[in-house]
C-alpha cells in the first residue's frame, strides 16, 4: 500500500471515499471525503483502486477530488442491473470475481471507478448475491424469495415504527382530538404495544414495541398505561395479571351448553349406594357474600355419644371427567376469589345451581359421618354417598351470636378445641394471624377490615373440615387407593409451642414453614400434625378437590377409579394453573390494599419490626398485615419484636410502591 491511493471502507452502513495520507506499521493514515482524518488497519479496507491523487495539492484539493470521485463512481453504479446479472449467473453457483462482474458490467472495462461503481450496487441491493472482497455468489431463486420476503418485512416494521411512533406521541400528548390521532393501523399498534408492555422480553412484538416506544419518546414503559386507559383499552384498575397468566374469564358456548343441560338433569334416588340423609338437619357456615355453598355440618346427640356429619356436595355427579366443563375446570385449576371480582372454576350457573347446597333443595353428596364421645374423642366414621338437604343457611357472624347459647353448636365448637388439641399434641403448627379484608362494595368504595381468624364460627368451621379432610385420606389410604394426598415436612424452626405464640412469632414462624408436597401416596402433613391428608371440601371451586371426590366415588362403583399415572399427571397439570391462581389472588389483594393506603399517605401507623436490612429495617405494618422496608434515618438501634410507629410516604399501587418513614 502506498500514500496516495484511493480507498474504501465501510462505516456506519455506508461506503466512505479515502485517499491514504500515510502508511506506518501496518495502519493507514486516511483522508475521507467528508474531509475527516482516520486511523485504520489495510484489512478494513473495502476497496483498492490503482487510482493516485498528488497529496502536494493540499487539503482542499483532495477532499475535491474524492468528492468528484464519489459523483463518478455514483453515476456508473445505477447503470448496474443487478437483477439482469443475477438472472444470467443464478445457474452457476459459484464464486465470481470483482474484475468479472465488472467486465460484465462495462463492456469488457475494468478500472477502479468501474470496480468501486459495482461494489456500490450490489452493497445497496443485497437481494441477489452474496459478496466480500473475494467476490460474489449468486443466491438460488429460494434463496432470493426468502430475501425478498425478510426485505419486505423489515420494509414493513419501519414503516410501523416511524407510522406507530407518529400516532402514539399523537395520543400520549393528550391535546389532539380523537380523530386527528386516528390511523387506519391504529388496532394494530394498540396490539403490540399491549404484548409489549405486558410481556416486555418476552413479548413476540419486544423490538417493534420497544422501538415504537423509543421513538415516540416515552422513556419508560409504564408511560404506555396511561395512554390505554386513555383510548379505553383498559380500566385506571385493570388487572393486568389476568392478561399476563392468560386466566380464563369467560366460559365457551359449548361449556355453557353442556351446563345448560345439567341444570335439567334430575337428581339420583335414595338407595344403594347412596343413604338418604333427607331427615337430618343441616346447615351451612359461609360469608355473607357466599353464592356456592359446598359443604353442610349436621350433628346429632345421642346422649352416649355425638354423631357429627360433613356433607360435601356431589360435584362428581354431574361433571364427568373429560366432558366439556371437566376440561375448563382442569385449565383454570380453581375459582380465583379477589377484592372486586370472581372468577369460577365451573359455569356459575351449575357452581350456584345444581351443585350448590341451596337450603330446601335435594342434592346428591359425598358424607362423612363420625361417631365422637362426650368427650369429643372420635370413635369410628363411615365415607358414603348420600341425598341431603339443607335446612338453614347462616353467616359466621349468625353462629357467632349463637355460640354459647346454642347447645349444638357449643358442641361443635367444643369438638373443633378438642381436634385442635390432639393436632397441636401430635406436632402441628398453629399459626393465628388475623386475615385482613379487602372488598368493593356496591356503591363501589373500597373496604378493609381485619377477622379475627380464633371466633367460635371460623374455629369450628376450618377444624371440622381439617377433620373432614383427615378422614377422607384415611378412608383412600386404608383401601390403598392413590390420591392427591398434600403432606408437609418439619418447619426449619419452631419458635413457639403449640398456639402460644404473638403475632410477631406467627408471621415470623410462617416463613419457617416448609413447602408442602403432593403426591399419589399418602405422608405426614408436619404442619397440621397428621399421617395422612387430603383436600376434598371445596369440589365446586377446587379440581383438586373434584379429583379426590371422584376417587372416593370410584369406591362405591359411581365411577372408574384414579391410577397412580392418573394422580401423578394431575398433579403436574395443575401446577401451572394453580401457581398463577395464588399469584393473581395474592397480587390482587395487594393491588387494592396499597389502593387503599394511596389516601391515607401523611397519617401513623402502628408496625413492628421484623428483621435488620441494609440501610433499614423490615416492618410489618398491624393494621393491614402488610411488609414495608424502615429507612434508618435517625439512627435508633431497633431490634426485632420492637414496636414503632411509621408514617405512610408514598404509595403507588399500579408501580407496587410502598414508602414509610419512622415518626
Amino acid at each position: 500500500m502506498e500514500s496516495g491511493k484511493i480507498v474504501e471502507f465501510i462505516d456506519r452502513q455506508r461506503i466512505n471515499c479515502a485517499v491514504v495520507l500515510e502508511v506506518s506499521r501496518q495502519k493507514l493514515r486516511l483522508l475521507t471525503e467528508n474531509n475527516r482524518e482516520i486511523k485504520m488497519s489495510e484489512g478494513r479496507l473495502l476497496h483498492k483502486s490503482n487510482q493516485h491523487l498528488e497529496l502536494a495539492g493540499g487539503r482542499d484539493h483532495l477532499v475535491s477530488a474524492l468528492k468528484d470521485t464519489v459523483r463518478r463512481r455514483e453515476d456508473l453504479a445505477r447503470q448496474v442491473d443487478i437483477r439482469e446479472l443475477w438472472e444470467v449467473l443464478n445457474t452457476e453457483q459459484e464464486w465470481i470475481p470483482l474484475k468479472t462482474i465488472t467486465e460484465l458490467c462495462f463492456s469488457g472495462t475494468a478500472q477502479g471507478d468501474q470496480e468501486s461503481a459495482v461494489i456500490r450496487a450490489f452493497f445497496r441491493n443485497r437481494l441477489y448475491f452474496k459478496f466480500n472482497q473475494e467476490g460474489f455468489l449468486p443466491y438460488s431463486e429460494r434463496q432470493v424469495e426468502r430475501l425478498r420476503a425478510q426485505a419486505e418485512e423489515s420494509a414493513r416494521k419501519n414503516r410501523l415504527i416511524e407510522k406507530g411512533a407518529a400516532w402514539l406521541k399523537c395520543v400520549a400528548a393528550g391535546d389532539a382530538s380523537e380523530s386527528a390521532c386516528a390511523v387506519p393501523e391504529q388496532q394494530e399498534f394498540i396490539n403490540i404495544l399491549k404484548s409489549f408492555y405486558l410481556f416486555e422480553k418476552e413479548s413476540s412484538h419486544a423490538d417493534l414495541g420497544k422501538a415504537i416506544t423509543a421513538k415516540a419518546g416515552l422513556k419508560d414503559v409504564e408511560d404506555l398505561f396511561p395512554v390505554f386507559v386513555k383510548l379505553g383499552v383498559w380500566d385506571a384498575n385493570e388487572n393486568l395479571d389476568i392478561y399476563r397468566y392468560e386466566v380464563h374469564t369467560d366460559f365457551s358456548r359449548e361449556v355453557m351448553d353442556v351446563a345448560a343441560t345439567l341444570l335439567k338433569s334430575s337428581f339420583p334416588v335414595a338407595g344403594a349406594p347412596r343413604r338418604d340423609l333427607t331427615g337430618l338437619r343441616m346447615i351451612t357456615i359461609d360469608g355473607q357474600s357466599t353464592m356456592d355453598f359446598d359443604d353442610a355440618l349436621s350433628f346429632q346427640d345421642h346422649g352416649d355419644h355425638y354423631l357429627l356429619g360433613v356433607h360435601i356436595a356431589d360435584v362428581g355427579h354431574f361433571v364427568a371427567e373429560g366432558c366439556s366443563i371437566d376440561r375448563e375446570a382442569v385449565m383454570r385449576g380453581s375459582s380465583i376469589y379477589m377484592p372486586d371480582r370472581k372468577i369460577p372454576m365451573l359455569p356459575p350457573e351449575l357452581a350456584e345451581g345444581q351443585c350448590s347446597l341451596k337450603a330446601g333443595e335435594l342434592r346428591p353428596g359425598i358424607t362423612t359421618m363420625i361417631r365422637l364421645s362426650r368427650n369429643a374423642d372420635i370413635e369410628s366414621y363411615e365415607v358414603f354417598p348420600s341425598i341431603i338437604r339443607v335446612t338453614d343457611q347462616l353467616t359466621y357472624y349468625d353462629v357467632n351470636i349463637v355460640a354459647e347459647e346454642n347447645r349444638d353448636i357449643a358442641a361443635l365448637v367444643q369438638i373443633a378445641r378438642k381436634f385442635r388439641q390432639q393436632r397441636l399434641t401430635d406436632g402441628a403448627v398453629h399459626i393465628s394471624l388475623p386475615e385482613v379484608n379487602v372488598w368493593i362494595d356496591e356503591s363501589g368504595e373500597l373496604i378493609v377490615n381485619k377477622t379475627n381468624r380464633e371466633s367460635p364460627a371460623r374455629l369450628l368451621v376450618s377444624e371440622i373440615m381439617i377433620m373432614a379432610n383427615w378422614l377422607m385420606a384415611e378412608f383412600l389410604a386404608e383401601r390403598e387407593l392413590p390420591a392427591v394426598y398434600r403432606s408437609q415436612p418439619d418447619p426449619r424452626e419452631r419458635l413457639f409451642k403449640e398456639n402460644g405464640g404473638n403475632l410477631f412469632q406467627n408471621w415470623m414462624q410462617r416463613k419457617c414453614l416448609s413447602r408442602f408436597v403432593l403426591s399419589p401416596e399418602p405422608e405426614r402433613h408436619s404442619g397440621l400434625g397428621l399421617n395422612a391428608y387430603v383436600t376434598a371440601t371445596s369440589p365446586i371451586r377446587k379440581y383438586f378437590d373434584l379429583v379426590t371426590q371422584r376417587q372416593i366415588r370410584s369406591v362405591y362403583g359411581l365411577n372408574p377409579a384414579y391410577s397412580s399415572a392418573d394422580i401423578e399427571k394431575a398433579i403436574q397439570v395443575l401446577e401451572q394453573p394453580m401457581s398463577a391462581v395464588i399469584r393473581l389472588q395474592n397480587r390482587r389483594k395487594r393491588y387494592w390494599l396499597l389502593k387503599y393506603l394511596e389516601k391515607r399517605i401523611g397519617r401513623k401507623e402502628e408496625a413492628i419490626v421484623l428483621n435488620k436490612r441494609k440501610g433499614g429495617y423490615l416492618a410489618l405494618m398491624t393494621d393491614y398485615m402488610i411488609e414495608c422496608l424502615l429507612p434508618n434515618t435517625s439512627g435508633l438501634k431497633l431490634k426485632p419484636e420492637d414496636l414503632v410507629q411509621v408514617t405512610i410516604q408514598h404509595v403507588d399501587a399500579r408501580k407496587d410502591i410502598l414508602s414509610v418513614y419512622m415518626g
